[in-house]
């Protein structure tokens, strides 16, 4: 397992993602460890290098005893950058409630790394301290149980609770295994933090999330000081408590997108073609290009510009399930010529058979039997032009 060492503290930071891609460094909240961000993790790896590390005292992370400070967990977030090769690498920075505390202290001090900064469910300075410091003398007098369902209801809707939401489940469980002298540290650092007079000092573009219904950081008193003060920040609220990112993982990574990434591209033609190429492989667009025509040019550049450069290049939906909605919508219009086109680079790509057969049986129910029955009789002969390098998983064509 990768650790970094950080004034005597082993942090533990997972490294995910291509590393000729921009860095983007997670950071989470009290009381759960880097597998917050699972939600979020398969899209971000289309565009990102991903760093993401559990904070002293949670996760796989140490959990001296004593107490922590702001800058102290902000040093472990560096040293985890820097250990995992980062130095000197300027990234994109996402940290949610203590996650996004200690983006404010690395905004106004280590502006020099931060290229882009988001703040999500978090706040300068809490109303109340004392509500931490009873969360510390509790969890080390009685431990984590007797603060797992307070926590919670802070954490997740009523909805979301009563729903048994794996995601929610999972982060009960993270909850119940930190440590206690960790979390403890952690609450100290909450306790005594006041982060408003450094808000100023933050030039790094920054995006400040909120949740509608968060209890714990509201809007009023919490992300509206942080939008006010940072200059030109901008501000989200999205319908979600404090864990938005868990809560609403599609709007929280919208919002993401929207702030890290251009809208479109500088030059649509370009990344169109990066993108028809890397679904649809070299040798069917290099056909393409060798058979375009000056009558069938402005034809051609319009739909590399348009579906590939601006529609399929969108990053709210992963390239796969792209895929697979084309088979579907495809299939039902009968556009054969089409499904068989994306059958067969899909299956050279990214999409197992079984994937088909699930996409199948979706089309029989909405689309019909028969546009289904063709469907399974393509795939099928497509399987064998591949050399059956794929087992069938089921798929029987009548």
């Amino acid at each position: 397992m990768p650790f970094a060492e950080s004034a005597g503290c082993r942090i533990y930071y997972r490294l995910e993602g291509a590393g000729s891609r921009p860095l983007l460094v997670l950071v989470h909240s009290l009381g759960t460890d880097h597998g917050m961000w699972d939600p979020q993790g398969p899209a971000l790896l289309n565009r990102f290098q991903v760093l993401r590390l559990d904070l002293r005292g949670h996760g796989a992370s140490d959990a001296p005893a004593g107490d922590y400070t702001i800058p102290l967990l902000a040093s472990d977030v560096l040293a985890a950058v820097d250990a995992a090769g980062c130095t000197g690498r300027r990234f994109a920075y996402c940290g949610l409630s203590l996650g996004g505390m200690i983006g404010q202290w690395l905004g106004a001090n280590a502006g020099e790394r931060i290229e882009r900064l988001v703040l999500a469910n978090t706040s300068p300075r809490m109303a109340d301290p004392s509500l931490f410091e009873t969360r510390r003398a509790t969890v080390l007098e009685h431990g984590m149980r007797a603060i797992v369902d307070a926590v919670m209801e802070r954490f997740f809707s009523a909805r979301t609770l009563a729903s048994a939401n794996p995601a929610a489940e999972s982060v009960r469980t993270a909850l119940l295994a930190t440590n206690p002298a960790g979390y403890a540290g952690c609450c100290a650092a909450i306790r005594d933090m006041d982060l408003r007079p450094l808000l100023g000092r933050i030039q790094a573009p920054t995006l400040v999330i909120s949740g509608d219904q968060d209890l714990s950081t509201p809007w009023v008193g919490h992300g509206d000081l942080l939008a006010g003060a940072i200059p030109s920040a901008r501000a989200v609220q999205l319908a979600a408590t404090h864990l938005s990112n868990v809560e609403r993982p599609s709007a929280f990574t919208g919002a993401l997108f929207d702030f890290l990434l251009p809208a479109t591209p500088e030059d649509t033609l370009a990344a169109g073609f990066a993108v028809r190429r890397a679904v649809l492989g070299d040798a069917h667009v290099d056909a393409a290009i060798a058979g375009t025509t000056e009558f069938t040019r402005d034809f051609q550049e319009m739909i590399t510009r348009v579906a590939w450069g601006m529609v399929w290049n969108r990053p709210g939906l992963d390239p796969r399930v792209r895929r697979l909605l084309v088979l579907a919508m495809t299939a039902a219009l009968g556009r054969w010529e089409e499904f068989r086109l994306h059958v067969r680079t899909g299956l050279s790509g990214d999409l197992e058979m079984v994937d088909l057969k699930e996409t199948l049986l979706q089309i029989a129910v909405y689309a019909g039997v028969p546009a289904a029955n063709t469907g399974f009789h393509i795939a099928a002969e497509e399987q064998v032009q591949q050399g059956a390098r794929q087992p069938a998983g089921g798929i029987v064509a009548r």
